[in-house]
């Protein structure tokens, strides 16, 4: 039992689990930021595009959410619409923000340089070989100093 409560600890503490507990919370944030907005703006924009808005008796514009009804049956698609542009809201603004933190993750980090050669090309044959060579092993070629 100790060693499972000091596996559990490790896995717990990670920086990886953290970073993903910070996700979620920040990610539910702005959530409810997003849903706002799908609400306020976007919802009465679908409705008056598909024809949901009436008039009351004052002649004030009322946005009706966008539905219709096969037999006394109500399909409500603003509803829906409206879940999939948060979702393409929320999925936007975070491939945004992830390829952001991965370029600045990147920013700081040495680049590898590429290794020093190991083999050359022989003039005669066009074959690879050793860069030390100072005759090919397949034509038998005397290779110059600077080859």
């Amino acid at each position: 039992m100790k060693k499972f409560l000091s596996e559990f600890k490790e896995f717990a503490l990670k920086g990886n689990v953290m970073d993903m507990a910070i996700g979620v919370i920040i990610g539910a944030a702005f959530g409810s930021i997003v849903t706002a907005l799908t609400d306020s703006f976007i919802n009465p924009l679908i409705a008056v595009i598909t024809g949901g808005v009436t008039k009351d008796e004052n002649g004030v514009m009322q946005v009706v959410g966008g539905k219709f009804t096969i037999k006394g049956v109500d399909f409500s698609y603003g509803a829906f619409l409206s879940a999939v542009i948060n979702f393409l809201i929320i999925a936007l603004i975070l491939f945004a923000l992830i390829k952001a933190v991965n370029k600045a993750m990147t920013i700081g980090k040495k680049k590898e340089e590429d290794a020093a050669p190991t083999t050359k090309t022989c003039p005669f044959c066009k074959t690879d070989i050793n860069i030390e060579a100072t005759r090919c092993p397949n034509c038998t070629s005397v290779l110059e100093e600077n080859a």
